[in-house]
């Protein structure tokens, strides 16, 4: 069994990683609450210890990040702390935390709570796992749709020229929307006019389904970025096959579950990372949505660089001439060539 002790004391840290491996459990750490979830979502660990006053990202925090991503969800917590106010006892149980230790604790104390979660989470497993394989289900695969599929049945076709709306933002909904060939990008704007990406979808995706599902008016607007054909699925044939269809409802679940998850990650991004990095992150993002082929080069504007990175036109151009001193990229005009992929990818500064 693995488990992850995320733990900014560093005495606390080594001695309690040396009891449970002396328990014969196999254990990882992390120094603060940022580093924890991304060990918790690169190992997939069989519990968490987390404490919860931590520089970076206090424990609440890890556990919220944690609990939105379906891989990460149903890992058993428990809470490590100094703190023993009934307030951050109750605080950590409501989000979802199984179990909480104040320090300092007893030897057998952490023991018998390490054991009683392990053997909870194996009995969920394996009732998860008996269930599941009662029967096989029809998938809806999203990235590669069937267009005879039924949801296509009574679909309308329409053509969208570069920067014409599909919608606006605060319209209602009345369709759900398919690329069948183009690009279209979505965006917030607010009072003052300032404008927020958040979303960027190309051909075989669908877009527009988070009003159509909350039955709201749109919470942002999209646009076509180059002449896009887009096919109109009629919103009742859209609840009629979700409610009816049980593949189809699990198809855009997990569709929505992994956009929560990217979502979450991006605001983490925006609050931690300085203004490299989201513009670095902005590149990429671009890249591996609409071409892939990074010495070809890709046409961004410089103002939707900045809309996705949060900050300044004046602040991308700037970065943007940083990078191309440092041999990142190179441009020529609106069009922008990676030079070197990997150091962009997980450039740090």
């Amino acid at each position: 069994m693995n488990i992850l002790i995320i733990e900014d004391n560093k005495d606390v840290l080594d001695n309690t990683t040396e009891l449970l491996e002396l328990t014969g459990y196999k254990v990882s750490g992390a120094i603060n609450g940022k580093e924890g979830v991304k060990v918790a979502k690169e190992t997939l660990p069989d519990l968490i210890i987390c404490d919860i006053m931590m520089p970076e990202m206090d424990g609440y925090d890890v556990l919220y990040y944690l609990s939105i991503d379906p891989k990460t969800s149903t890992i058993p917590f428990i809470f490590l702390t100094a703190k023993s106010d009934a307030t951050d006892f109750r605080k950590g149980m409501e989000l979802g935390a199984d179990d909480y230790l104040t320090k300092p604790f007893e030897e057998i104390d952490l023991i018998k709570s390490v054991e009683r979660r392990l053997s909870k989470s194996n009995r969920l497993k394996k009732a998860m796992n008996s269930f599941v394989s009662g029967g096989a289900e029809e998938e809806f695969d999203m990235e590669n749709v069937d267009e005879n599929h039924e949801l296509f049945k009574n679909k309308k076709n329409k053509v969208f020229r570069p920067k014409n709306f599909v919608y606006l933002q605060y319209g209602s909904p009345i369709y759900l929307y398919y690329i069948k060939k183009g690009q279209v990008k979505t965006f917030k704007t607010n009072e003052d006019g300032k404008e927020l990406i958040t979303g960027l979808y190309k051909e075989n995706e669908f877009f527009g389904y988070h009003s159509l599902l909350k039955d709201d008016e749109y919470s942002d607007s999209a646009i076509a970025v180059v002449e896009t054909q887009v096919e109109l699925i009629p919103k009742e044939e859209f609840f009629s096959l979700i409610k009816n269809r049980r593949e189809v409802a699990n198809g855009f679940i997990k569709m929505l579950s992994k956009e929560v998850v990217e979502k979450e990650e991006e605001l983490l991004n925006l609050a931690y990372n300085s203004v490299k990095k989201r513009v670095a992150d902005g590149l990429i993002k671009y890249f591996d949505k609409y071409s892939q082929d990074y010495i070809k080069g890709l046409q961004i504007p410089r103002e939707d660089l900045a809309n996705i990175a949060g900050t300044s036109t004046e602040s991308v151009i700037r970065t943007l001439s940083e990078f191309k001193r440092d041999g990142l990229i190179s441009a020529e005009g609106k069009t922008i060539y990676i030079s070197n992929e990997k150091e962009l990818r997980n450039y740090k500064y």
